[in-house]
């Protein structure tokens, strides 16, 4: 497959995110510019935002492929994807807009009044970030590759150079509108050619997708997946625990004007992710149809970008494939920015500017280190991506999901929550749910499937490793109640206050 409507395509995506990340260089002035947009961007464009950041290759290829080659159970998925921002609706969209905090990180140390448990929250930043980007790099190279021709280390690095141009050029306010675009620009793709598709297929008259009787049949073992009860139920958990625990999630929050403008942004964000999740399901049945078995050597993760030409034939199918590889690009760039971003503003805050000051002998400005940052947050996981077997692009973010609902969940709702939480229990339990389930997933990496329970268990540790992590803490917690930062009461009552009732306060007291 060599069409070059497709690299056109891949190519104009990529020129709208440098136009578009090129507005935020003249707006972004200040710090709070780079890192939270200046706290002024509305419900709406941030819901398109968090869409846009959120639905990644795993979204747009990986839940097809897993549909086509798994079967129903793995529906459970853009459920599990879609309940997560509900679940971060109740618990912590509005506390965490309220804590003023620019990263997760500072979110640690005011809320608990510890540095280590700060750098402990960096570390993990850092490595959730290049977990998630490892994929969309892969999923680049595997695309390009696919449609193009191109080398396989192509993709990943026009991904890498866009990103670190776009996060580079304006930090949160570049990526914000470029992510936005980049939602409505996947959501097109996606759509325009499932319709088309669906269309043909019920004008031909052609037969229903070919499976065997363990792909319709609910939580049946299918493959690799003995124990499906076990798997799915943890792969639910790992995800709707695990999107409050994505560093590039939380810190889209702190961009709203206040924790009203939280919640509207999830209950808009929720909306947009019902309506994008109706369309991988169409192409896992569509894929059954067209490939009853598929040919040796060929992924499931690009059944997507083989539909259309092998449904239509000539310029017809070239555009519709077209439209998917520059909707998949758009996955891309969008999930990377956000990734980026997040590992940036930890990057620059923890390492670069700490030395940057010293040499310069005292402060220095905020932007060098912020760009030097950027490149730093990419090139490591694009080499890793070079270097790694590609697992299934939605195999590895799923193990992104189960790191961070074992270690910053279990810290953001005891932390938004509780108040006896202790500065010793945090710490305790970010290193238990950090190593149970961090180890579960280099093992699942480094050896593959185990199969059997062994396998069930290290591949999927959220279901086990997040509630050890909250017992962890809650424990220790309460073993060390000395350990309880003094400040605790004030903060929050911060998280907790309406902003309208502290406004009225301010008023009285002034």
């Amino acid at each position: 497959m060599n069409h070059p409507l497709s690299l056109a395509a891949v190519v104009l995506v990529c020129l709208t995110t440098l136009a578009v990340g090129g507005l935020g260089l003249r707006l972004s002035r200040r710090t709070s510019d780079f890192y939270v947009a200046g706290r002024t961007v509305s419900p709406r464009l941030n819901a398109s935002a968090i869409g846009g950041e959120y639905l990644s290759a795993a979204s747009f290829l990986g839940v097809a492929g897993l549909i086509y080659d798994r079967g129903i159970d793995m529906l459970w998925l853009p459920v599990g994807y879609t309940l997560g921002y509900l679940v971060l609706l109740v618990m912590v969209a509005a506390p965490m807009r309220r804590s003023g905090a620019y990263t997760l990180p500072d979110f640690a140390e005011a809320r608990l009044g510890s540095r280590a448990i700060r750098l402990v929250s960096c570390v993990l930043v850092i490595g959730i970030g290049w977990l998630y980007l490892v994929p969309q790099f892969q999923g680049a190279s595997l695309t390009l590759t696919l449609v193009t021709g191109a080398p396989g280390w192509v993709g990943g690095l026009v991904v890498m150079v866009v990103i670190a141009l776009a996060v580079g050029a304006g930090g949160m306010r570049s990526i914000t509108f470029v992510q936005a675009v980049q939602y409505w620009i996947k959501l097109t793709a996606l759509a325009v050619p499932a319709f088309v598709l669906l269309a043909l297929w019920f004008r031909s008259g052609s037969p229903a997708p070919q499976v065997d009787a363990t792909w319709s049949i609910p939580l049946s073992p299918n493959g690799p997946d003995d124990h499906p009860v076990y798997r799915t139920a943890s792969t639910v958990l790992a995800l709707c625990l695990g999107t409050m625990g994505l560093p590039h999630v939380l810190v889209r929050y702190y961009t709203n004007p206040d924790g009203i403008g939280a919640r509207r942004t999830t209950v808009t964000v929720i909306a947009l992710l019902g309506v994008f999740y109706l369309l991988p399901p169409v192409y896992g049945a569509l894929g059954r149809v067209v490939f009853p078995v598929l040919p040796e050597g060929v992924g499931a993760d690009t059944i997507v970008l083989r539909l259309p030409g092998t449904l239509v034939d000539g310029l017809g199918g070239q555009l519709l494939t077209a439209m998917l590889a520059g909707g998949a690009f758009a996955a891309f760039l969008s999930t990377a920015s956000g990734l980026a971003m997040s590992v940036t503003g930890v990057i620059d805050q923890e390492l670069l500017r700490p030395r940057l000051s010293r040499f310069a002998g005292g402060d220095v400005p905020g932007v060098r280190g912020f760009r030097v940052a950027a490149v730093l947050a990419v090139a490591l996981p694009y080499l890793l991506s070079r270097a790694t077997e590609p697992l299934g692009l939605a195999t590895t973010v799923g193990l992104a999901f189960a790191v961070a609902a074992a270690t910053f969940a279990p810290l953001i709702m005891l932390g938004v929550w509780w108040r006896r939480l202790s500065t010793k229990g945090a710490m305790a339990g970010l290193l238990v749910g950090a190593s149970s389930a961090g180890g579960a997933i280099v093992t699942t990496m480094v050896v593959g499937d185990l199969g059997g329970w062994a396998g069930a268990l290290l591949a999927n540790p959220a279901m086990w490793a997040t509630p050890l992590a909250i017992a962890t803490a809650v424990l220790v917690s309460l073993a060390t109640p000395g350990s309880i930062p003094p400040g605790t009461t004030r903060t929050m009552v911060r998280l907790h206050t309406p902003e309208r009732v502290a406004l009225a306060r301010s008023r009285i007291h002034d």
